[in-house]
């Protein structure tokens, strides 16, 4: 018998655990879906929620409480956190870097910073605030990558370059936002306050087309890159030795990364912690290959949003709590638990 014969077994018993922990979040996440359409000020019993989501005879009240305002919503927080996820775990990957995430490196903080100068200047502007808002967001989050990009390329693309830059980034944004908050008159200022805070509220069916068609786009290309991504998360010098053009590898990473951040953050606001954890909890199911790793992290930070979403209903019906508060809540004592229960020298 063939060593090669012998080998496919062991590697598919090595897979079965992977692909059924996929199979499992992707069940908790239709579960998490529908429980999210059903909650609400007005509780919707999961059975109506399922008739209405397939097609059958419902009161024409459900239909539209289900498909125009609790739908789009449910969707979007799946949508969003997918993209945090993969974009925090492809950071954390080519920078080799367990913290660094789209929120930790600038760029949420620069879609925030271009979000508030259009609320700041409002009317001066050509196009409608409701268009102006998140094309600037999407646009500085671009702005935010690309510098980082060039810092790291004019240090010679090493992983500590883009960290350090995006460090600097973080701050430079976060001071220029702070001006703005100073000089906003208190109308604009609420409106930027609130929008930091992240809100999925005012998700519709044409920005969930928009956010969709960038995350379709670029997981694709993540995914080609699987193998490679997998060599860098050893070393560079390991990647090089199997052929692997780590720079270029780093900035096209980078350049995808900005346009799901963009995508993510440009409707709903600055979220963070998702793209930071939902890396991890996948690493922890799933290993490290990075075939399964990316659609995994994908998965597991559209779950963490989701059930965020679900949250915050139960916390506080009728209320709209922002979701990155949320977010935040839950997340920062959950990430000092992976911290506290890693090996020393695993980070």
């Amino acid at each position: 018998m063939s060593t090669l014969s012998l080998a496919l077994p062991a590697a598919g018993r090595r897979l079965a655990p992977a692909v059924t922990g996929l199979l499992l979040m992707t069940g908790l996440l239709l579960l998490s879906l529908l429980l999210d359409v059903a909650s609400g000020p007005s509780m919707l019993p999961l059975r109506e929620v399922v008739a209405a989501l397939t097609g059958s005879t419902v009161e024409r009240g459900t239909a539209v409480i289900v498909w125009d305002i609790r739908l789009p919503v449910a969707l979007m927080a799946l949508l969003v956190g997918a993209a945090l996820g993969l974009s925090g775990l492809v950071m954390q990957t080519v920078l080799h870097n367990p913290l660094a995430s789209s929120y930790t490196l600038g760029v949420s903080a620069g879609a925030g910073f271009g979000a508030a100068l259009v609320i700041v200047l409002g009317s001066t502007l050509p196009l409608p605030e409701t268009v102006a808002v998140p094309l600037a967001a999407f646009l500085f989050a671009g702005i935010a990558c690309s510098a980082v990009l060039g810092i790291g390329y004019a240090k010679g693309g090493q992983a500590d370059s883009y960290v350090l830059g995006g460090i600097a980034l973080l701050f430079l944004f976060q001071a220029l936002l702070s001006l703005l908050q100073y000089l906003a008159s208190p109308e604009a200022l609420q409106a930027i306050v609130f929008w930091l805070f992240g809100s999925l509220y005012k998700a519709s069916w044409p920005k969930l087309a928009l956010v969709a068609a960038v995350l379709a786009l670029c997981l694709p290309l993540l995914l080609r890159d699987a193998w490679r991504f997998t060599a860098l998360g050893l070393s560079d010098e390991r990647a090089l030795s199997l052929g692997v053009n780590v720079p270029v590898l780093r900035w096209r990473a980078l350049a995808i990364v900005s346009l799901l951040t963009g995508a993510a953050v440009a409707f709903v606001g600055t979220i963070g912690f998702v793209g930071l954890i939902a890396p991890h909890i996948a690493r922890f199911l799933l290993g490290e290959d990075q075939r399964l790793l990316l659609p995994g992290a994908a998965l597991c930070g559209a779950l963490l949003l989701s059930l965020s979403s679900l949250l915050g209903k139960w916390l506080s019906p009728g209320e709209l709590i922002p979701i990155g508060i949320v977010t935040a809540t839950v997340g920062v004592p959950f990430f000092l638990l992976l911290v506290m229960r890693s090996k020393p020298g695993a980070w």
